[in-house]
């Protein structure tokens, strides 16, 4: 458990577990405290290293607004600092955006992406979380505070008092429309797309994205060899909230990084 310097960003880590590396990137207004209770599952069978994205959980905000494509680069630095090339990245919600940014962005780090409730473009949310997205300012934050969010952020934040300021940038973040289907269909490196059955994230664009990376485009055979490279999973009876913390998140994520890759077709 430490801090990596980057450009001027204290970045705050923890390293789990023996074996291939899996870099886990937490949900807006999370840390890695999120991913407590599939923690040990993760980290029998891999060498987990999980952050807190700038302004959140230990690593404290810096003068520059909060952007994907920046906690990407973020992210990238981190696996170089410490010699992952090659890691497995896999991001739940905001973090599922960061992961999927950090395998656009620096393929040559990434081996495996793994993407939880996540869309590859702004409408792929419900209209609903959307006009939620659009209320979330200093005054929504000032709200939650005794909520769970806050009360781990409290505990944990080098600065407490920045939590308005987490979620003014936060809200300006997710209002920011962004459509990234055209780098995703350029993707080559097989990827994992997870889902609950009662997403925040529509159904349709669950198939529309899995559609981008070469999926649910042909039979595959009876043999399995026109199996794409990417893989899609819906997870009965969970939610965008609660998909994170259920045992069945890692016993989808644990097969898709063993098994044998398959060229993208």
């Amino acid at each position: 458990m430490s801090y990596a310097e980057i450009d001027g960003l204290r970045l705050w880590y923890e390293e789990h577990g023996t074996g291939r590396p899996l870099v886990l990137l937490h949900g807006g207004y999370g840390a890695v405290e999120m991913f407590a209770p599939i923690l040990p599952a993760l980290a029998e069978r891999r060498r987990v290293v999980a952050v807190d994205l700038q302004g959140h959980g230990r690593t404290a905000d810096v003068d520059r607004p909060l952007r994907y494509e920046s906690l990407a680069d973020d992210v990238a630095a981190l696996i170089t600092r410490l010699g992952l090339t090659g890691a497995d990245v896999m991001g739940y919600s905001l973090g599922g955006g960061v992961a999927l940014r950090t395998a656009v962005q620096h393929r040559a780090l990434v081996r495996r992406l793994v993407v939880v409730s996540a869309p590859c473009r702004r409408s792929g949310w419900y209209p609903e979380v959307l006009a939620a997205m659009a209320h979330q300012d200093e005054a929504f934050g000032e709200r939650m505070r005794g909520t769970p969010p806050h009360q781990l952020y409290a505990r944990v934040a080098p600065r407490p008092e920045d939590w308005p300021r987490l979620w003014a940038k936060t809200g300006d973040l997710l209002r920011r429309d962004y459509d990234w289907c055209a780098e995703v269909a350029a993707l080559t490196l097989p990827t994992l797309l997870v889902f609950a059955d009662a997403d925040s994230v529509t159904t349709a664009h669950m198939v529309e994205f899995f559609g981008l990376l070469g999926g649910g485009h042909r039979d595959a055979g009876w043999d399995g060899t026109d199996r794409p490279a990417a893989r899609l999973a819906v997870l009965p009876g969970l939610t965008h909230y609660d998909i994170v913390g259920s045992p069945a998140l890692p016993a989808a994520v644990l097969p898709f990084l063993t098994h044998p890759a398959t060229a993208p077709g």
